[in-house]
């Protein structure tokens, strides 16, 4: 899962660990300075209460496909005003963020297993998060996997409902087909911004599906999206029943790069 190198020499005394050559954010003090960044279970009778949760008042981040966890470390190592929760599907890849979370000593970010589209609508309040990113969601090459996708319009009318006014949507594939579908319903929900180049804060890849992407010379389509303000969540889960679902061709001669992943 990880192809890292440690530096025990680095001046600060801590150690620096690299995946493909690239650092991986934050740096690993002591164990006496490590923490707990697991989320082991959602609420039982509502949203999470993030000032309860973090134990501060702060805005909030969610990651939603986080993987091993790099764009959600990298946020929270960058940005310590900003809480972060990180979920993913996979136990396995939220073993290795939580445990390279807890080695960093952060405080700002929590874990957990799951999908994005159940903590959206079971457990995040109204209009309670400023940013939600997604990089990369699985684009599932086989026709009977398909309605698996993350991004459909009943998932961006969530997104929508979650975030705050001044909220921002982050999202970013490699997959054409991916992010023609993308293009056509986004600005339903969104005011859509394509982004032309790299994130300035990571120009070697913010993800570790982004730097083998990169590395192997493919396109990355990034975009940032704020809510469009008069739209009602009324109106917006009406959307959602009339606008068509992703069935795209999203190419299997892509689905090398989920191999190397």
């Amino acid at each position: 899962m990880s192809s890292s190198h440690e530096h025990p020499n680095h001046p600060s005394g801590k150690r620096i660990e690299r995946e493909f050559g690239v650092p991986f954010p934050g740096e690993i003090p002591p164990p006496d300075q490590w923490t707990q960044t697991a989320l082991k279970s959602y609420p039982s009778d509502g949203p999470l209460d993030w000032q309860q949760l973090f134990g501060r008042s702060a805005p909030v981040m969610i990651d939603i496909g986080c993987g091993n966890g790099r764009s959600t470390i990298l946020s929270a190592v960058s940005r310590p005003h900003f809480d972060h929760l990180g979920v993913d599907t996979l136990p396995v890849v939220i073993r290795y963020a939580r445990r390279r979370a807890n080695q960093r000593g952060l405080k700002n970010i929590r874990f957990a297993v799951g999908g994005g589209h159940e903590l959206l609508e079971k457990w995040v309040a109204p209009h309670s998060v400023k940013e939600i990113h997604v990089y990369h969601p699985q684009p599932y090459y086989d026709p009977s996997q398909i309605h698996k996708r993350l991004i459909t319009p009943a998932f961006l009318s969530l997104v929508h409902r979650s975030l705050s006014a001044d909220g921002l949507f982050v999202i970013q594939t490699d997959n054409p087909g991916y992010w023609k579908y993308i293009k056509e319903v986004l600005p339903m929900f969104f005011n859509f911004h394509e982004r032309i180049g790299r994130w300035p804060d990571a120009p070697r890849g913010r993800t570790r599906r982004e730097i083998i992407a990169l590395k192997k010379k493919l396109p990355i389509f990034r975009g940032t999206a704020t809510p469009l303000p008069n739209l009602s969540e009324e109106n917006a889960l009406r959307l959602a029943s009339e606008l068509p679902v992703p069935t795209f061709d999203a190419d299997r001669r892509l689905r090398e790069l989920d191999r190397l992943e």
